[in-house]
């Protein structure tokens, strides 16, 4: 039996429910290796159709997805025609999810996380391959980070990709520099604010509510994919004026800190999950 590896086939970006910390926004590498015997042209599985099949799969099923275990407990899940909707109770406070069924994966695991989901991956793609690859392989893993980093979750409604989706995620670093020189100091405090949270966009906010002594918002459009709507314990949400594209968190970021110290001089480096982002600058 021979083996085919590939590294860095992909990047997931997708949010998911965490019994610790809520609603979690992740970015995970994937690797993958393929074992089997050799076909005709003494492959395994050419390579460009790893790259072109098998991710295209992972990007179909689970990217840009929001993720939970029916194990959740007080999990409610009602399918209809066209919307999976979701409602469960934890002690963070109540949460609903409605949203087209693509934009949901419901998994029946105890735990997400990344043994989970790679053997989830591996059980959906490997029948989909040559009968000569027998078996596969998925690793994922975070990038190694040093420095200050946030997940955050938050959908962007005039996307016309899966960004749309009301609930999908990053893992994302940030850099940010006062007076040209780098600041640890500013970077943990967005890092802070974006820790384990919503970032919601005002205009999308559809009802505010107190519940139980807790204080509730809700989140709702209409875009290509279809009508979507998340509810969310406001205390685990970040509210910004504008839409929530990366470049538009940068340029937030950037005129908050303006904002303290509107005489120096800041360039911020806001990422979007692995090697993408967007990058503001003070004016000249």
């Amino acid at each position: 039996m021979t083996q085919l590896f590939v590294k860095n086939l992909s990047v997931i970006d997708f949010s998911y429910f965490d019994n610790r910390r809520g609603v979690l926004g992740e970015s995970w590498i994937v690797d993958i290796t393929l074992s089997g015997q050799l076909d005709d042209q003494g492959m395994v599985f050419d390579f460009g159709h790893v790259k072109k099949k098998i991710k295209h799969i992972i990007d179909t099923h689970l990217d840009h997805c929001f993720v939970i275990s029916n194990q959740t407990k007080n999990l409610d899940v009602v399918k209809e025609a066209k919307q999976t909707k979701l409602s469960w109770k934890h002690n963070t406070g109540n949460y609903l999810h409605s949203s087209p069924h693509s934009s949901v994966l419901i998994l029946d695991v105890k735990t997400i996380n990344k043994t989970s989901i790679a053997k989830h991956l591996e059980q959906i793609i490997l029948p989909e391959l040559p009968k000569n690859v027998e078996s596969i392989e998925i690793q994922l893993y975070e990038e190694q980070i040093e420095g200050a980093y946030y997940h955050y979750s938050h959908g962007l409604k005039k996307h016309d990709g899966n960004c749309q989706r009301i609930v999908h995620g990053h893992r994302s670093k940030i850099e940010i520099f006062e007076n040209h020189q780098r600041s640890s100091k500013l970077e943990d405090y967005w890092s802070a604010c974006f820790r384990n949270i919503y970032i919601g966009t005002k205009e999308d906010i559809t009802a505010e509510f107190d519940l139980d002594g807790k204080s509730y918002i809700t989140f709702s459009y209409a875009a290509q994919q279809g009508d979507f709507s998340v509810t969310l314990p406001k205390k685990r949400v970040y509210l910004i004026d504008t839409d929530s594209t990366v470049e538009l968190i940068a340029e937030h970021v950037l005129q908050q800190c303006i904002l303290r110290q509107p005489t120096n001089h800041y360039v911020v480096i806001a990422y979007e999950g692995v090697g993408k982002g967007a990058i503001a600058r003070s004016p000249k």
